[in-house]
């Protein structure tokens, strides 16, 4: 039997009030995603692609249908319960990066454990190993605009990673980037996959998608 970590159900999600208001942006998605595996969300833009990742990270309620993390339904969970799951399970990189100007690369990183369990490892400690893990041991006092935009991707990417999510959720993480950038990028995201997480990438990168084990191509809020 295959470990599903991400399931979705009859997904729909409505904006608006009113016929000519409403806007359905997600029509009926259903999908299962295997656990440790690398999926592709692809489509054109405005067709629901960032809708759909941030249903499945907990960040939106669905109008209708089921999320399932790790055989959990989120769908239903009260906005603590949201945010605890998020907390254990789910790492984000965003496109805009979404760092904070005024700390530094370690600081960023810090503010993500602010609110996990209590482990026996120091923020900081936990931070320092992280910023090796994606090549950036020396750049922990730099703060995001002394840095490259790769640099400051893989910086997003071990905040991402600071609370160990079995599941890491990624909005076009390569397309603010130049060439050198995005291959930077590309392969700390391989080899954080290679370690066991599973990811999901909304994106438009083809190099990416080479190395996807799924691939889903969203179009008009549904699954072709």
């Amino acid at each position: 039997m295959c470990d599903w970590v991400i399931e979705t159900e009859n997904l729909e999600k409505v904006y608006g009030a009113g016929k000519k208001a409403k806007t359905h942006a997600l029509r009926g998605v259903s999908l299962k995603i295997p656990r440790g595996s690398l999926c592709c969300i692809v489509g054109p833009s405005g067709h629901g692609k960032s809708t759909l990742l941030q249903l499945i990270g907990g960040l939106d309620k669905p109008t209708s249908g089921r999320i399932l993390i790790e055989s959990t339904d989120i769908s239903k969970l009260s906005d603590n319960k949201l945010a605890e799951i998020r907390g254990e399970k789910i790492g984000f990189v965003f496109q805009s990066f979404n760092l904070l100007e005024n700390l530094t690369a370690l600081e960023n990183i810090q503010t993500a454990m602010m609110f996990a369990p209590s482990s026996n490892t120091s923020t900081k400690q936990r931070g320092l190993e992280l910023l090796k893990i994606v090549g950036l041991p020396d750049k922990a006092g730099s703060k995001p605009s002394e840095l490259s935009g790769g640099q400051v991707q893989r910086i997003a990417i071990a905040r991402a990673l600071a609370n160990n999510p079995p599941i890491l959720l990624m909005d076009e993480p390569t397309g603010n980037l130049d060439s050198k950038s995005e291959q930077e990028v590309l392969e700390y995201i391989l080899s954080v996959h290679k370690a066991g997480k599973t990811i999901v990438i909304v994106t438009h990168n083809k190099e990416l998608t080479k190395h996807a084990e799924l691939i889903f191509e969203i179009r008009d809020g549904g699954i072709v």
